[in-house]
């Protein structure tokens, strides 16, 4: 099926796009559903089609998780010693980073990414792959306990078959964070990419078959969030589950987990706030933010949509806010010239722009109205920019809205600004600014969230707990050693002297 990108694909995207309809793997096997129902994935910016991609059922999925366990018990994997593991997830990042040129113009043209940012995912996928690798061979497994009058002694194992399900925003980065320390504590994984983004998961399934990963290590599962998705999540096989996504959906996984006894990880929503205080420099404090709420079009869950600023610089910083925002080129995403591309797909478009038209009609004024954005000769699923001023009892202050749209309220004191930052159901992700480090680090401690940043947003250095709180997730985090040790169970052996 043919593309309507503007840039030319390289011949080996062509290729795999070629061979549409997409077929799942399961057990290092191409599958497609017995049905023969496929699904079409659509370029967002122009809201052609790409590709169609298989849809499986229930009984497939299941499948899958079948694969998955009878690897964890044959194929070695999971006896292997951390090195000769290693040098099989070591050849795998190799082979990835060798091939991000294609991955990376796959991932773009799948989730209207721009360009350079999904060749950025497609690093963060290399770079959390050897880092995890490299931790397992290096974390002591066994640790010898002083208890009087007995030996005793505990070790890690890995658990099984995993479950993910990834959202559509950062497939191919996030598969990374979920499924590296997975694989590198030994475990056999199912990857259920969601429907409107598959193709860098099917893409990733081949290339571990490819650099020698044992099949049925790594399945990558396609179809609906309501038949595939809830599949997986209901199989009793699993040892482990892990969503990403909304909190509606959250919910559901959590409690046909809960059924199962499965342990889950829940990394949800956000409706992050940025405090800034008055001692800041400000345009290059509103550049930072507008770069935030307009990277990805503004479809990061931990992004900082409330903007909550000191009413002594409310004003000036609102100027510098509107220029910048003005200024942003929106474009199709494979466009070098393109600074934001569109969102990814009809509905949530529509979803961005119906919080725009409640959030005025509750009251908030429209510092930058936002709206469509016309692209010549895309018709794609195109935003602009937008920002809202008002009080913080409204809908679009309150509600996760996954779009280039931050909210703007003010403060005059820190007691003020951290009840106005915590007042909110979420809790993923927040960030002070000024130059006061004393302040910075005491707001940034009495923010309710997972976590606190200074002077920036949307920090991910390797080795930080990522995660969030109250309606942003449970379960624990990512990125650091503490995701590794998820994904190993504690066994204690104990013998009397």
């Amino acid at each position: 099926m043919a593309t309507a990108a503007p840039a030319r694909l390289l011949p080996e995207v062509e290729k795999f796009l070629a061979e549409s309809p997409l077929k799942s793997v399961i057990g290092g096997k191409d599958v497609a559903a017995a049905s023969g129902e496929t699904m079409t994935t659509r370029d967002p910016g122009t809201g052609e089609p790409i590709a169609e991609f298989t849809v499986l059922s229930a009984a497939e999925v299941d499948q899958a998780v079948t694969a998955a366990a009878d690897a964890f018990k044959r194929s070695g994997w999971a006896t292997m010693t951390p090195n000769e593991r290693g040098v099989h997830l070591h050849r795998l990042a190799d082979a990835i980073e060798k091939h991000k040129p294609i991955i990376g113009q796959i991932e773009s043209l799948d989730a209207g990414k721009i360009l350079g940012q999904a060749l950025g995912d497609v690093q963060n996928f290399v770079d959390t792959l050897r880092y995890f690798t490299d931790m397992a061979q290096h974390v002591q497994r066994r640790n010898v306990l002083a208890v009087a009058g007995h030996e005793a002694w505990t070790v890690r194992n890995p658990w099984g078959p995993c479950g993910f399900i990834f959202p559509w925003n950062f497939p191919f980065l996030l598969i990374g964070w979920g499924v590296s320390p997975a694989l590198a504590a030994g475990n056999t994984c199912v990857i259920k990419p969601a429907e409107d983004t598959p193709l860098s998961a099917i893409y990733l399934a081949r290339l571990a078959r490819e650099a020698g990963i044992p099949d049925g290590v790594i399945n990558v599962v396609t179809g609906t969030g309501a038949g595939a998705g809830a599949a997986l999540s209901a199989n009793p096989g699993l040892k482990r589950m892990s969503f990403t996504g909304s909190p509606e959906v959250g919910r559901l996984v959590g409690e046909a987990c809960g059924r199962n006894l499965v342990p889950v990880k829940l990394e949800l929503g956000g409706k992050g706030a940025a405090v800034v205080f008055d001692d800041v420099d400000v345009a290059a404090t509103a550049e930072k933010l507008v770069g935030a709420i307009t990277f990805h079009t503004g479809q990061v869950c931990c992004d900082a949509t409330r903007w909550l600023v000191h009413k002594s610089i409310y004003d000036r910083f609102i100027d510098e806010c509107r220029t910048r925002m003005q200024k942003v080129h929106v474009g199709h995403q494979l466009d070098g010239s393109s600074s934001m591309g569109p969102v990814v797909n009809a509905k949530q478009r529509a979803r961005v722009l119906s919080y725009l038209e409640k959030g005025v009609a509750q009251g908030a004024q429209a510092v930058v109205e936002g709206g469509p954005a016309a692209v010549p000769g895309r018709d794609g699923y195109y935003v602009k920019p937008a920002l809202l001023a008002g009080t913080l009892d409204n809908v679009a202050a309150r509600e996760e809205i996954f779009g280039p749209v931050a909210y703007l309220a003010s403060f005059s004191t820190e007691d003020e600004a951290v009840a106005m930052a915590n007042d909110t159901d979420y809790g993923l992700a927040n960030s002070v600014w000024t130059s006061d480090l004393g302040r910075a680090a005491r707001v940034a401690e009495s923010m309710v969230a997972g976590n606190s940043w200074i002077n920036a947003h949307n920090l991910f250095p390797k080795g930080v707990p990522y995660g969030g709180v109250n309606k942003s997730g449970t379960g624990g985090g990512v990125n650091s050693i503490e995701t590794l040790f998820d994904y190993w169970r504690s066994q204690s052996i104990v013998r009397p002297l």
